[in-house]
């Protein structure tokens, strides 16, 4: 690699840590609150685990909602920011948080109506369910806020604002996990509320969140505004970004009803174990990965606005390869660090074996989330979702759900068939959309997108 070269990727890699660093603070944060979530329900039982992680399947929907119209609102704001049309920037955010507050009005009602029930069908043992229902409740009743918090933070971020949303998202988890040790383990003056105090807390923290960021946007400290919607196109492209992204997030939530339900047959210790595995990687490795996704987004997506595909291209590539580098080290501190890890979470001996070996094989993977996550990321931020949801969608029926009970019940391997089928399913992720990246037409559809929203203008 030439001088040249060497100084354009220290030029992005220092662009993508100014954007990422807040972004990996924010969701150090965010997995914070789970986390505590995981921990305070461990001193109840292992069932309250269980009925937590089986209450997030479900609670994973609004969030996906979020993301989904958050990936459309980032794509058009990064896009627009670069070409300087705020106007059509403006109204596709409004656009897309008004969208996504009335989706999730809907589960409220659903919440109230068939909370248990939803539990029960996974095959949930009784306690599970009573206590999985009570929090999903909370959690849903709080989903047209989750929704809009997501959204605003996206569309923040898209101008390359990502600090306003690491501080609202900051305070409104730090009320969470102060409400979730409160009310969860009656704290002081505080009722000892079990599970349903750690709903509370969610719902509670949500709904700050929300009305934080709404007020930013409408502030004048915010480079963005609301503006009334003028244009079905805008509308159009919105939904259209969205609906994929949507998609590819519920393939991999809907695969895991099954999936969860497979893992019961195995016991509740090794459901619980398996929540405990996926939270500690989150938790250490999460910040990292989501942050490249979202800087791929903004640095490509602004840079295509500028009307630069090579340097587009050049730019995700690099940061796929700085995060390679900082997902690596991570990979080997899980690996490395499952066993004391897991002890934080359970003290139950038989949860504690399984959690270390679901910790390390979410270690092993880490590489293929460091090349995944910023090669979606980029091709998102040019508009392209659909790369991201067939690789997503193939690799996790096929091989995390497919090969995982063809492998541990049909042919008798047990959890190791299980292990096999989750790395399979991440190394699908990243041969395809590397494939897309590399090969795709994402430049020319970005291209395309602009064009047609800059005859929208008034």
């Amino acid at each position: 690699m030439g001088t040249v070269d060497r100084q354009r990727v220290l030029a992005i890699w220092r662009r993508t840590a100014a954007l990422s660093w807040p972004i990996a603070l924010q969701q150090t944060f965010n997995t914070l609150m789970r986390t505590v979530d995981i921990v305070v329900t461990g001193l109840f039982s292992p069932a309250a685990v269980a009925a937590i992680g089986l209450a997030d399947l479900y609670a994973q929907v609004p969030l996906r909602i979020g993301l989904g119209l958050g990936t459309g609102a980032i794509a058009l704001s990064s896009q627009d920011t670069g070409r300087g049309a705020t106007a059509t920037r403006d109204r596709a955010i409004t656009q897309a948080l008004a969208i996504g507050f009335l989706t999730g009005v809907p589960m409220i009602l659903l919440g109230f109506a068939f909370a248990s029930p939803l539990i029960a069908v996974l095959g949930a043992e009784p306690d599970v369910v009573r206590m999985g229902g009570q929090y999903l409740t909370l959690v849903f009743a709080a989903a047209p806020m989750r929704i809009v918090g997501l959204v605003g933070a996206r569309s923040l971020q898209g101008t390359g604002d990502t600090r306003t949303p690491m501080l609202v998202n900051g305070s409104a988890n730090a009320v969470n996990i102060l409400v979730t040790v409160g009310l969860g383990l009656g704290v002081g003056a505080l009722p000892r509320l079990g599970i349903v105090g750690v709903g509370l807390a969610t719902a509670i923290s949500r709904t700050i969140e929300a009305a934080m960021i709404t007020a930013a946007i409408a502030s004048t400290r915010t480079d963005l505004s609301f503006a009334r919607p003028r244009s079905v196109t805008i509308t159009r492209q919105l939904v259209a970004v969205s609906l994929p992204n949507f998609a590819e997030g519920m393939s991999t939530s809907i695969a895991n009803f099954p999936f969860n339900a497979l893992l019961l047959t195995f016991g509740t210790e090794v459901t619980a174990a398996y929540h405990i595995g996926r939270r500690i990687y989150q938790q250490l490795t999460g910040p990292l990965y989501r942050s490249f996704n979202v800087a791929s987004s903004i640095v490509v997506g602004q840079t295509l606005g500028e009307g630069d595909p090579a340097e587009a291209r050049f730019a995700g590539l690099a940061m796929t390869a700085l995060s390679v580098l900082t997902l690596g080290i991570g990979g080997a501190v899980l690996v490395g660090g499952a066993a004391p890890l897991a002890r934080v979470f359970t003290s139950d001996p038989e949860t504690l074996t399984h959690a270390v070996a679901f910790t390390r094989v979410f270690g092993v993977s880490t590489v293929f989330f460091g090349l995944f996550f910023p090669l979606a990321g980029s091709l998102k931020g040019a508009g392209d979702t659909r790369t991201p949801f067939y690789a997503r969608f193939t690799g996790t029926f096929v091989f995390m759900l497919g090969v995982a009970y063809l492998a541990g019940i049909v042919f008798d391997y047990g959890l190791p068939g299980v292990y096999a089928g989750i790395v399979l399913s991440y190394a699908w992720w990243t041969l395809v959309v590397a494939a897309g990246f590399l090969w795709g037409n994402w430049a020319d559809r970005a291209a395309a997108m602009m064009a047609e929203r800059a005859g929208t203008a008034d």
